[in-house]
């Protein structure tokens, strides 16, 4: 009898009903383990393994009724901890690992994606309210300051959000290599996109350097927009802080830490808080409206500090190798489709609300009103969904590298079924309390009217919008961001757009027809990411993010 592939020698017939010892295919795990069992001695490696090993088939002739048999052969390093799906140290578990075997329940999976959401929740509350804070202290002087400063901060987080999607690709890449207990490549990936964002921040640099001259083509006033660019031309120091807080976050994520950035974020948001009042409106050292941008700067750089902090003194770097400048720029080929897909995914989503609210404008001041006080509460309900997608990117990303499939369906339905929750949740927060909520924006009745009017529509469409955030974060965890970013631009800008437009102006529906066309888009692609996603070759998928970590780590 002979293992044709993994014992190239004739071994004997495994003793049968020998207790406790394990078989490959009816021949010893001894046996095959001979040429495996002693470390070679030079270089580390198990002595007489090939080097590219793990997806060799194994043919073996059974003398016991002439089949033959096949089965995939997986490096025998890691195994299964059966309480969380993650991996660990393995000397004596079975030579090939079972793609299929199941050690968790749907019920398990729904606990480990809520109680990582949490504190992502919280985090991206915190983050938010830098920016509120600038616009509620600038506020106070005066009104061109505060229309300044909303320009330039929703021009700030419509650009800088090519950041956070480019790093979006970091859900995918590192949390499937950190589940594959490939930890130097973790650190790789997190070097290489720190690297690749630095770069794409550049033309933003110019941009925002010369914004006035843009921004005179949205706002008659040359004026405001002046004070706009003096506000981004700040901000241009913060960039380098930011986009390495957000790398960073994800890196650490993808080693299951989700508390790092809140913990980081309750140091900064009250030291923002004070930085506003002492930079703005201090009579010793306040700056005025300047004084706003400096402060977030200031506050950005603390966070990526303290970040940095709690990498270095607690916990996070299990997975850092060391900087290598010459690894930084090898292998962009698996991140830049992923950042950049990823990129398109998020900000089709933003540019498209901003379309709506540019386009409000067109029926009054009153509407406009009604719209900012509508896109600050869809902000807001985003927040929470958001985090559980991330926090199931993460995770199903984790089993994906851990070559665990059906823990990767089950991970996969209960996000799902969260997400039916938090459809329900956000509906009956925004429908039943919109009266009571409107009026802590404005006492304007005919404002108080049309945002009422508003938020009846918005309400509903957290009906689909909840499961299609999350599902974008399954098609993350996936890998499979080309056809997450090719279904937003599908939905957003061939139906939604186009569709409230021609509701908002032709049918005289104004921003109520804005919202409802929207809307159907959104509906549109909530069903078209389920499709997707009930679809996908989950084998398929793992060989994809196996071939790729054998790829970019050498």
């Amino acid at each position: 009898m002979q293992c044709v592939f993994c014992c190239p020698v004739s071994v004997p017939p495994a003793p049968a009903g020998r207790p406790g010892q394990k078989q490959c295919c009816k021949l010893q795990v001894a046996s095959c383990k001979l040429q495996t069992k002693q470390p070679d001695a030079t270089s580390g490696r198990r002595a007489g393994i090939p080097r590219n090993w793990n997806r060799q088939m194994m043919i073996m002739i059974d003398d016991d009724d002439n089949r033959w048999q096949f089965a995939g052969h997986h490096e025998a390093q890691h195994t299964m901890n059966p309480s969380y799906g993650s991996v660990t140290d393995l000397e004596s578990a079975d030579l090939f690992s079972d793609t299929t075997k199941q050690s968790t329940t749907l019920l398990n999976e729904t606990k480990i994606i809520l109680k990582s959401s949490l504190p992502l929740a919280i985090t991206f509350f915190l983050q938010y309210s830098l920016s509120v804070v600038s616009i509620f202290t600038v506020s106070r002087i005066g009104k061109v300051e505060l229309a300044a400063v909303s320009l330039a901060t929703m021009t700030f987080n419509i650009t800088s959000s090519i950041f956070t999607g480019m790093s979006t690709s970091l859900e995918t890449l590192c949390s499937q290599a950190y589940g594959a207990k490939n930890f130097k490549l973790v650190g790789l990936y997190y070097q290489r996109c720190f690297t690749i964002i630095l770069i794409f921040n550049l033309p933003l640099i110019l941009i925002w350097w010369y914004s006035g001259f843009f921004l005179k083509f949205i706002v008659i006033d040359e004026n405001l927009a002046i004070l706009a660019q003096s506000y981004l031309r700040i901000m241009i120091f913060s960039t380098p802080a930011y986009i390495f807080f957000e790398t960073t976050k994800r890196f650490l994520q993808s080693q299951n830490i989700f508390v790092a950035g809140q913990y980081v974020l309750f140091i900064v948001s009250p030291i923002n808080i004070i930085l506003n009042y002492l930079l703005v409106w201090n009579k010793y050292i306040g700056l005025g409206f300047i004084g706003a941008p400096l402060a977030t700067t200031i506050s950005y750089w603390i966070g990526a500090l303290l970040l940095l902090s709690y990498i270095y003194f607690i916990k996070g770097n299990e997975c850092w190798y060391g900087f290598n400048l010459k690894q930084c720029f090898q292998n962009w080929s698996s991140i830049l489709p992923l950042a950049l897909n990823g990129t398109a995914m998020l900000l089709s989503e933003f540019i498209a609300f901003e379309i709506l609210t540019l386009s409000s404008a067109k029926f009054g001041t009153s509407t406009l009103a009604a719209q900012s006080i509508a896109s600050t509460l869809a902000t807001l309900s985003f927040q929470i969904p958001f985090s559980v997608s991330v926090a199931t990117s993460t995770r199903i990303a984790n089993l994906l590298g851990a070559n665990l499939k059906l823990n990767s369906i089950i991970s996969k339905n209960a996000s799902y079924l969260i997400s039916l929750f938090l459809s329900i949740l956000n509906f009956s927060l925004l429908f039943f309390t919109k009266n009571f909520i409107i009026k802590l924006f404005t006492n304007d009745i005919k404002v108080i009217n049309l945002s009422i009017k508003i938020l009846k529509i918005l309400s509903i469409n957290q009906l689909y919008d909840c499961p299609n955030i999350i599902g974008a974060g399954i098609l993350r965890a996936q890998g499979r961001q080309e056809i997450g970013s090719k279904l937003n631009l599908l939905c957003y800008y061939i139906i939604a757009i186009p569709l409230a437009l021609y509701l908002g102006f032709n049918c005289n529906l104004k921003v109520t027809g804005l919202w409802i066309g929207l809307g159907i888009g959104v509906f549109c692609l909530s069903i078209s990411e389920f499709v997707m996603i009930l679809r996908s070759d989950w084998d398929s998928i793992i060989e994809n993010a196996n071939d790729r970590s054998r790829i970019d780590i050498n």
